[in-house]
């Protein structure tokens, strides 16, 4: 048997701000749209792999998303962490921590709220191909 993780499903406020940013900024294609009755969804995805990130929009309800206590980040990796961390930032993103280079793991992270709040991990592998890319 095997198995993988596929796709995630976060809740947006605004369908066509967050395609901006996944796919404008971040660089994920869409590969789907869906319309049903009360909710827009869009399926995003790397021609390089990984799993695949599904935005859900409720027409029917307003305002911020409730971020609770459920998530606490999205990862992203990246081979070039400093400069999709510049690129979210110049597209309005807010900066909880600049790229740095971890002591522990060969990795260079950085930290920024997408534009509902999502707490995005920006990481690049210094020792290869993260797993997530084929």
């Amino acid at each position: 048997m095997e198995n993988s993780l596929g796709q995630y499903c976060i809740y947006v406020s605004d369908m066509d701000r967050s395609v901006a940013f996944w796919e404008g900024v971040v660089g994920i294609p869409v590969q789907s749209r869906t319309d049903i009755p009360g909710v827009k969804e869009v399926v995003l995805q790397a021609e390089v792999g990984g799993s695949r990130i599904q935005l859900a929009q409720q027409l029917d309800r307003g305002g911020p998303i409730e971020m609770g206590t459920a998530v606490w980040k999205i990862y992203v990796d990246t081979d070039d962490c400093q400069a999709l961390y510049d690129k979210a930032i110049a597209a309005g993103c807010e900066s909880v921590s600049e790229p740095q280079q971890l002591d522990r793991w060969p990795v260079t992270v950085a930290f920024a709220k997408d534009p509902d709040g999502y707490l995005i991990e920006f990481m690049q592998n210094h020792e290869g191909r993260r797993p997530s890319l084929r």
